[in-house]
């Protein structure tokens, strides 16, 4: 199983002027290489992120999925997208932003749970406040206990 993480280089050095772009990017990059850090936990071959610049012909590392959307009658590669290669060759694409951390952080929850190892990673307010809707495990154990 392999992960790649796909962000534009731009919008990470906060060039196009969008703070929550920013700050989902930073989240999910930092998601990504805690991930890539403990892969074998997770039985991950590989994860790759690959950071997209302007001048570059923007191709994946290693998984060959680009995905598009189509905006004023053209076609534009995204420059943001998580894609998951299963054991059985199928690959999951998620493009959307809080898709991908939402994803990335369920990564983060089951490594903490093989792992004595503190895997957390200090998200921006808008990026704790996504993973905290989607509710992932180690979140509803403290919930739980807080009833």
């Amino acid at each position: 199983m392999r992960l790649e993480l796909r962000v534009c280089q731009h919008c990470l050095d906060g060039d196009h002027g969008n703070e929550r772009r920013t700050a989902l990017l930073n989240d999910m990059v930092n998601c990504a290489e805690q991930i890539k850090e403990y892969k074998d936990v997770l039985d991950l071959d590989a994860v790759h992120i690959r950071k997209v610049r302007d001048d570059e012909p923007g191709k994946p590392a290693e998984l060959p999925v680009v995905s598009a959307t189509i905006q004023n009658d053209q076609i534009v590669l995204n420059d943001t997208q998580l894609v998951a290669e299963g054991q059985d060759g199928n690959m999951l694409v998620y493009t959307n932003p809080d898709d991908v951390l939402t994803v990335l952080a369920g990564n983060l929850d089951e490594i903490s749970k093989a792992v004595t190892d503190d895997v957390t990673v200090d998200l921006s307010p808008i990026g704790a406040e996504i993973v905290s809707q989607a509710n992932l495990g180690a979140n509803r154990g403290d919930q739980e206990q807080s009833q």
